[in-house]
């Protein structure tokens, strides 16, 4: 047995064809995760679910409100997963898996283990097994490694947090978590690093892997498997572009919602959807989208009546 095993990372993420870091996990480009901070929870996660991933969505609160008053974004969290699962404490167990990790050169209690693993833009998710009381995962002194080791990431952890406080002095993080309380962590054992993990439980469950890339709102967190994400930001940029369109013309009574809000459009609102990119200066970032693929299905579905 050994924590955040290379070989078995690389074997869960099979899709992925992309770069990896050494440790295995998928490395996302940075321009995917910019092009993320720009789109809504709905703009991204369509796509996610039309394709069969429907356990991807957790609602948590965060340190951090998503907007200000003024409505300009505050705090998105956009980063790359490193995952860990943790356990009720059990001696012998206890006392094995520190010892494998001693061996593997990690210092410190089991908690900090995984902070001493983070890079750059990392994520760190948390499976606390919804453990509060002597759960708190991060407080003031953790929240800073995790914004000296990640810059822009964060943490989103089922289970605890404490020192709110000073957690939320420190710039540029943003964490998302269960519950708050004073006590310190205690009796807690690590199960895994960078293996699947689970937060919540049910229907309401969701389900994170190492190189997912994570998606903080101010509803929760999102989980987008890597080998979705360039379509997610593709999709997300054309939803953007429809909506601007759309609103404009059912404002001007020129289109029904139910026409704006049909899944596949007619070749004539197509039509018109591309002017409007062509001519208008604030469709002007989405001019290089490809559309082929919505005119295929406006001309199989005839009429546009397919519905959403």
């Amino acid at each position: 047995m050994s924590f955040a095993n290379r070989d078995d990372i690389i074997a869960i993420t099979p899709e992925w064809k992309g770069e990896r870091f050494e440790d295995g996990r998928p490395r996302v480009p940075d321009k995917y995760l910019d092009a993320l901070c720009q789109m809504t929870l709905e703009e991204v996660w369509k796509p996610i679910f039309v394709a069969g991933y429907e356990n991807q969505f957790i609602a948590m609160p965060s340190l951090h409100p998503e907007f200000r008053t003024d409505g300009t974004v505050n705090r998105k969290l956009i980063g790359r997963a490193v995952t860990a699962a943790y356990i009720p404490t059990r001696p012998d167990y206890l006392g094995a898996s520190c010892a494998i990790a001693a061996a593997q050169g990690f210092q410190g209690t089991p908690n900090q283990w995984v902070i001493d693993r983070l890079t750059d833009r990392d994520v760190l998710v948390v499976d606390m097994y919804d453990k509060i009381y002597k759960g708190t995962f991060l407080g003031g002194n953790l929240t800073t490694a995790l914004r000296a080791r990640t810059g822009r990431g964060g943490a989103v952890i089922w289970g605890g947090v404490r020192d709110v406080e000073q957690m939320r002095r420190v710039p540029d993080v943003q964490v998302y978590y269960r519950g708050i309380d004073p006590t310190p962590i205690r009796e807690f054992a690590m199960l895994g690093m960078n293996t699947p993990v689970r937060l919540g439980a049910g229907r309401e469950a969701a389900v994170c892997l190492p190189g997912d890339v994570v998606y903080g709102c101010s509803g929760g967190v999102l989980f987008i498997p890597p080998q979705l994400v360039a379509d997610v930001v593709e999709g997300g940029a054309k939803t953007q572009v429809k909506d601007m369109f759309g609103f404009e013309m059912i404002s001007e009574n020129r289109f029904t919602t139910a026409q704006i809000d049909k899944n596949t459009w007619s070749e004539e609102m197509l039509d018109l959807l591309m002017e409007y990119i062509r001519t208008r200066q604030e469709a002007a970032p989405y001019r290089d989208l490809d559309w082929s693929r919505e005119y295929e299905l406006a001309r199989e579905a005839g009429d546009g009546q397919s519905a959403l």
